[in-house]
């Protein structure tokens, strides 16, 4: 990966390229970060760094002030030699190479310049989160000819990516092509590092798969009959029949410690859950435990499952307070409870309320399915961890351009 900066500085190209370097790891990539500035930010990613392949370098400035007023000197292709030798020396054993900016922003021009004398070697994906010929506040500095004309022209051995599709619109129109050829990836988020995910928490996620589903329901209660754990299962199935997509029900606590028939209730919980069909969707998480005593969530990771989760479904027949509820509240969450005086005393009017005795399970799930669908939030949190998580998007979009880029290399090669 190749940018005037790179991590661990701060800016939204350097960040984007610490997720992509951190997520190819993940998946076994050995990546390296060439870069004018930065430092080491993974024990798994080398880092390479050359001044010169920065925007702040002296001889740098020097030669862009020339290079503004239209002068090509030569110190500009002196320095251009220099680092077609540098880059040459920090591509070796590359098979392909991201490229952040330097394709399509006039920030280095001679970098731009000595990359292009390469002749996609290695092959690139040129990714344009800039465009300096289509950016008034750059017009100033460009000019008819070469270097300038590097930035709107299309360099073989390259695929062309943008952050987003109005950009994709912007470059095909500046480079003369179709906007088929050119790639779009937009930026994403990680919601561990976002949130503050505790390492429990990031377990759980990975195992029990949280990140694709399309509902997540919280129910912080313990195993005890009077937590109605079992009207949840039912309104679950219901949820998962009546939508046809991939609800989830996260029970936090353990059985309850203090009455003997709890263990008795664990057990026609677990047969009902059997029964309905949701053994992998509803969760229980004291099963989760990497050793031997039940999973019991920390604070942290009780506060990271307020965090990630779309509702608050508390069914609870007997409460003395609704402490859950005022989490929900802090944490921005849709509430659906029991309609019981200590419930209704905490919420009031804030929360959907459905009778935990007497109430239908295909009616609750239908009346949680219907707000849902009506809350911008939840559909927005949705999409979200679906569609715009690093590890997804890396997964799903990145590696596949890499490998289409690294076919057309071979056969371009033959």
């Amino acid at each position: 990966m190749l940018h005037y900066a790179g991590p661990p500085g701060v800016g939204g190209v350097e960040a984007t390229i610490a997720y992509h370097a951190r997520g190819l790891a993940d998946l076994g990539y050995h990546v390296r970060v060439i870069s004018g500035s930065g430092g080491q930010f993974d024990q798994r990613v080398e880092t390479h760094i050359n001044p010169l392949f920065g925007s702040n370098h002296p001889d740098i400035l020097a030669v862009k002030k020339q290079l503004d007023q239209g002068q090509v000197t030569s110190e500009f292709e002196r320095l251009r030699a220099q680092l077609v030798h540098a880059l040459r020396t920090a591509f070796e054993g590359c098979d392909a190479c991201i490229v952040h900016n330097v394709h399509s922003l006039n920030k280095n021009l001679i970098l731009t310049a000595a990359l292009c004398e390469l002749n996609g070697q290695p092959p690139c994906l040129a990714w344009c989160h800039d465009l300096a010929w289509t950016n008034t506040q750059y017009q100033p500095e460009l000019h008819p000819g070469y270097p300038w004309d590097l930035l709107r022209q299309v360099w073989p051995g390259t695929v062309y990516v943008t952050v987003s599709e109005p950009r994709r619109v912007e470059l095909a129109e500046l480079l003369g092509v179709s906007p088929d050829t050119i790639h779009v990836v937009l930026p994403g988020v990680d919601p561990a590092r976002f949130q503050f995910w505790t390492e429990t928490t990031e377990r759980l996620a990975r195992e029990l798969q949280w990140m694709e589903a399309d509902g997540l329901l919280l129910l912080p209660a313990r195993l005890t009959r009077r937590k109605n754990i079992a009207l949840a299962l039912r309104v679950l199935a219901e949820l998962r029949d009546q939508s046809k997509r991939d609800f989830r029900l996260i029970v936090t606590g353990p059985p309850g410690p203090h009455n003997p028939a709890n263990p008795g209730y664990l057990a026609e919980l677990l047969s009902l859950r059997t029964e309905l069909g949701i053994e992998e969707t509803a969760h229980f998480l004291y099963a989760y435990s990497s050793g031997d005593a039940p999973l019991i969530p920390d604070d942290d990771t009780l506060a990271n499952l307020f965090a990630l989760s779309d509702a608050l479904f508390f069914p609870s027949t007997q409460e003395g307070f609704g402490i859950p509820i005022l989490e929900a509240g802090l944490a921005g969450l849709p509430v659906f409870c029991a309609d019981i005086p200590p419930l209704r005393a905490t919420a009031m009017e804030l929360a959907v309320y459905f009778d935990p005795v007497q109430g239908n399970p295909a009616a609750i799930a239908a009346l949680v399915l219907h707000t849902l669908d009506q809350t911008p939030t939840y559909q927005l949190r949705v999409r979200v961890r679906q569609q715009y998580r690093w590890d997804a998007m890396i997964r799903n979009q990145i590696v596949p351009l890499i490998d289409t880029l690294l076919n057309e290399s071979e056969r371009t090669d033959e």
